[in-house]
């Protein structure tokens, strides 16, 4: 099965249905006065763990998610209906981030878990809600707000108990086929593994751990060289980390200096990821040389204070002291809650005076930008007169005639704001 573990996407959350217009008609009942109903909530783009899903796969061949929009308001105070949220399955372990901005929107680890990614726009209000004592009959209403739009980086992150780390052919794929029944592709180069694989590893009747072969680090992997950053936001979920070094030194490399390299890559990435509990596992015991190496190895794992296993994937030698080990750290493990300052608390707030922007563009127009402008650029039907005017009084009373002229805009001057263009009155 292929494995797919970043994707980009689009979603569109729906529009809010349309406010109606319309007023009371009935026998008996003179100057019955403006019944125009509210629109429906457009509907809202709802991430969801599945739990039959494993990798990003799906969304290769579906990049666009749109929710239907809410129904428009009818006579007689008639509500439109709100749409059903749109549903995005994604598998446990998916990060959300904003393409643009990079904001991480949503983290889902846990089946069932559910994030509100884009809102679907609300409904407008019909002409009924604009009844006051001064204006008994107003003959607007809203248009429905538009959904939220955005653009997405998805990334899975492996959801494992423990990961492997090393060099690549210290031996990862050979002690994951040796302790599971995962079948990575095992060959005598480099990089065979190209994607981490996941293992189930049975300790006893009913207990088992999951173990990530995770693709061999190189030097530079924390600046991205090769495939580092993917493959090092998988280390991030484990538990703990089984650090699997070559004893042997069958390729001229020094197992001591590798160690000491991959936790440096690993310290550059993520000082997280640097701090979880180690295991020194000492691969290819069965070979010439791993002897006078791995006493060299003792000592550097009694200097570093972490447990060393010899082990032979080859041979099965050792693994299943090593296992038991891990499951029974696994046993005593208690996960340590985030700092409040790892977790992000977005707040949606509506723009003051303070948030609304005027820029100009190459041709000399004014550009403003603001949500709460845009919104009501949107949500105004500026082909009924009454409408027009109540945008012009909020327009006024956000100053804006005043900050255009402030910013030197004279009349004439063409203004955007959102999709629409005005021309500047002074």
């Amino acid at each position: 099965m292929q494995f797919i573990d970043r994707t980009k996407i689009m979603v569109k959350a729906g529009n809010g249905g349309n406010g109606k217009s319309a007023f009371r008609r009935e026998k008996f009942v003179p100057k019955g006065g403006p019944a125009g109903g509210d629109g429906g909530h457009g509907a809202d783009i709802v991430f969801v763990v599945d739990n039959n899903m494993n990798t990003l796969l799906d969304f290769r061949y579906h990049r666009k998610f749109q929710g239907k929009h809410g129904e428009n308001g009818d006579i007689k105070n008639q509500y439109g209906h709100n749409a059903p949220s749109c549903y995005v399955k994604v598998p446990q372990g998916t990060l959300v981030k904003d393409e643009e901005t990079g904001e991480v929107l949503a983290d889902l680890t846990e089946i069932g878990q559910q994030a509100v990614i884009a809102k679907g726009g609300r409904g407008g209000r019909g002409n009924a809600k604009f009844a006051t004592s001064a204006n008994r009959a107003p003959t607007f209403a809203e248009l429905g707000e538009p959904g939220e739009s955005k653009n997405l980086v998805l990334e899975l992150k492996l959801l494992a108990d423990v990961g492997l780390v090393g060099y690549p052919s210290v031996g990862k794929s050979s002690m994951i086929a040796s302790v599971s029944a995962a079948r990575p592709e095992i060959a005598e180069y480099h990089f065979t593994t190209l994607t981490p694989v996941l293992g189930v590893v049975r300790v006893g009747y009913e207990k088992n751990f999951v173990m990530a072969d995770i693709p061999g680090l190189i030097d530079g992997a924390a600046e991205g060289a090769g495939l580092g950053h993917d493959f090092l936001r998988h280390v991030e979920r484990t538990k703990f980390i089984v650090h699997v070094v070559d004893a042997s030194g069958i390729e001229g490399r020094d197992p001591v200096e590798d160690y000491h390299k991959i936790n440096e890559e690993l310290k550059r990435y993520s000082e997280k990821l640097a701090k979880k509990k180690q295991i020194l596992a000492a691969n290819k015991m069965d070979l010439p040389g791993a002897e006078e190496n791995y006493k060299r190895l003792e000592v550097l794992a009694k200097e570093e204070n972490i447990e060393i296993f010899p082990v032979s994937a080859a041979t099965k030698q050792g693994l299943q002291e090593l296992v038991a080990h891990v499951a029974a750290m696994l046993d005593a493990y208690v996960e340590v809650p985030e700092s409040e300052d790892d977790i992000k608390v977005y707040d949606a707030k509506e723009d003051s005076a303070d948030d609304i922007q005027i820029t100009r563009n190459d041709s000399g127009d004014f550009i403003v930008s603001g949500k709460s402008l845009e919104k009501l650029v949107a949500m105004t039907n500026f082909g009924n007169d009454e409408a027009l005017r109540r945008f012009q009084y909020i327009w006024r009373v956000k100053g804006m005639d005043v900050r255009l002229r402030e910013r030197g805009a004279k009349e004439g001057n063409t203004v955007h704001i959102g999709d629409m263009e005005f021309e500047y009155r002074d």
